[in-house]
């Protein structure tokens, strides 16, 4: 029994037939940044501090697809497959371009991918990403599918002046999901929790999301975050000290460092993965960055629990095993803190002409 939900490993443990893995996988983060302190600066005064040092922003002629097309290729340069063996292009989001036309379909035919593949958009706020990625173990697993791809990627909003607006960042990450004979990691198991918890929305035609403020912690993050992530180790039949590595939403710093100590994972193990601090909350992308991060760095043998989060609400929980093959693909493609360090910083001002705030409609 964890949390109240009674576990039966049977029935709740999400594992395919045929084992699958991630063939290769690819981040991309923007260049520009904002400080907190100029958030702060301008709304109040620079008081009160900042949950984040600064966060990754679009320019002017980045978004959700241009971002996720470069993530995608790095996640191909690392499998090196002909890209039209990919039979599924999945991307999660909750900021894509267009209301009424398909993110996907742009991705499929500028990887290559098109026309034989299937294409979609998905959206669960900030796991739209994880359970992208999830059909994509499904759909390979049951071999209907000998590669798919899972992309989280975001250009988040926040209201000018909202607490938002200090981490709702740009970026995220690509997954290509393949056979486990060619896997530099593989899935050992997943486990899915969700609720009707709204903690965060946006209705249609409005511009910027609602939050629930501190509703946003507790029930909402902590409970699903957590619970995911005990659920899937105790049917696992493991516990925090069997995973070199733990990644967790980052909705800021805090949050993901509290669950990490919760279910007694040290430092050592989650802060490779929180990159919050840096790059703010990439929202659709945020543990699936982290991952990238972590990848970056494994070694054969590592064994690594990821957990995303989305409003809404619910959370994935991903346990994996990483294989001989990570360490001639690491290098095929920029690391994640490669991007990282690759940053132009901002002022408000060009932010906000970035990111169209200012509408003269």
């Amino acid at each position: 029994m964890t949390n109240g939900n009674p576990v039966n490993a049977a029935r709740n443990l999400m594992k395919p037939e045929r084992e699958v893995g991630i063939v290769g996988y690819g981040a991309y983060l923007p260049r520009y940044r904002l400080p907190g302190a100029e958030v702060a600066r301008v709304w109040t005064g620079g008081l009160g501090g900042s949950p984040v040092k600064e966060k990754a922003v679009a320019g002017l002629d980045e978004d959700v697809i241009t971002m996720a097309i470069e993530a995608a290729r790095n996640a191909l340069a690392r499998a090196q497959i002909d890209p039209t063996l990919i039979r599924a292009v999945w991307v999660g989001s909750e900021s894509h371009p267009y209301a009424v036309k398909p993110s996907s379909t742009i991705v499929a035919e500028a990887i290559g991918a098109a026309p034989n593949t299937e294409a979609a958009d998905w959206e669960f706020a900030c796991k739209a990403g994880s359970e992208a990625l999830q059909a994509s173990i499904g759909l390979v697993g049951s071999r209907m599918a000998q590669y798919a791809m899972s992309i989280g990627m975001d250009t988040a909003q926040g209201r000018p002046g909202d607490a938002l607006e200090y981490t709702a960042a740009s970026g995220g990450a690509a997954y290509l999901v393949g056979p486990m004979d060619e896997a530099l990691a593989v899935f050992n198991g997943s486990y899915s929790f969700v609720t009707d918890t709204p903690d965060f929305w946006r209705r249609a035609e409005e511009k910027y999301p609602m939050h629930g403020d501190r509703f946003t912690g507790e029930p909402a993050y902590f409970r699903h975050t957590e619970t995911a992530a005990s659920t899937l180790m105790e049917l696992m039949g493991s516990n925090a000290a069997d995973y070199t590595y733990a990644i967790f939403h980052q909705p800021n710093v805090k949050f993901p460092e509290r669950s990490a100590k919760t279910l007694g994972f040290k430092p050592e193990q989650y802060g490779p993965g929180l990159l919050a601090n840096e790059v703010g909350n990439v929202y659709a992308g945020s543990c699936l960055l982290g991952l990238t991060a972590v990848l970056d760095i494994a070694k054969p043998g590592d064994r690594i629990l990821c957990v995303s989060y989305g409003s809404g609400a619910g959370s994935d929980a991903f346990d994996l095993r990483v294989t001989d093959r990570i360490m001639e693909r690491q290098g095929r493609a920029p690391k994640t803190r490669t991007y990282i360090a690759r940053r132009t910083p901002i002022d408000y001002a060009l932010y906000t002409r970035y990111r169209g705030k200012l509408r003269m409609d």
